[in-house]
């Protein structure tokens, strides 16, 4: 399968995503419980709009969803030993197509038959792969809010992203943070 490549700040962003759907980050549960759920997520971060999806492939994204956490967690050698395995599990490359007004954009290429688990690896891989080339290893990190167990790539321009869901983990700790200084005034 040719599948678009916007970047690898795309590609890191969805592995941050990923790896953040977990249990083990998300208080409510699973935020990836079913086929339909992963269908969702994949839609709103443009992945894989071809391949079909089966409570088979849920099972496989869930265990590249740990991969990912692993290489997240992990030394900049081995961070990138395994995003480069990811990428070689269905990867034939990397590959310039021109659109139909002619311009040229990225895709990476699968083998034929890749399962969708696979072809996710490879588009994260490639992501992760370029974050750790671009930013550098020290831009894997993990949550700064003291009850969260997320980690994420940081691809902001200017490197001071502190929480694997700003909108979430940020909110909380502004807002413990405001009641606290309102409790010092009182």
């Amino acid at each position: 399968m040719k599948i678009p490549f916007k970047g690898y700040v795309a590609g890191a962003g969805a592995a941050t995503d990923l790896v953040n759907t977990s249990p083990r980050v998300r208080s409510g549960g699973d935020a990836l419980p079913d086929s339909a759920a992963l269908e969702r997520f994949l839609t709103e971060r443009g992945l894989l709009p071809e391949a079909a999806r089966s409570a088979h492939d849920l099972a496989q994204v869930h265990a590249l969803r740990d991969e990912i956490r692993v290489i997240l967690e992990s030394d900049e050698d081995e961070a990138a030993r395994r995003a480069g395995e990811l990428v070689a599990r269905a990867g034939t490359g990397p590959r310039l197509h021109r659109d139909g007004d002619g311009r040229w954009h990225w895709h990476v290429e699968t083998a034929a038959g890749a399962s969708l688990a696979d072809e996710l690896a490879v588009v994260l891989g490639t992501g992760l792969l370029g974050a750790l080339q671009t930013l550098g290893h020290d831009r894997f990190r993990p949550c700064a809010a003291p009850d969260c167990d997320g980690v994420f790539v940081d691809t902001s321009r200017a490197g001071r992203r502190r929480y694997c869901m700003p909108e979430l983990c940020g909110n909380r700790v502004s807002v413990a943070n405001h009641r606290a200084r309102n409790r010092e005034r009182t």
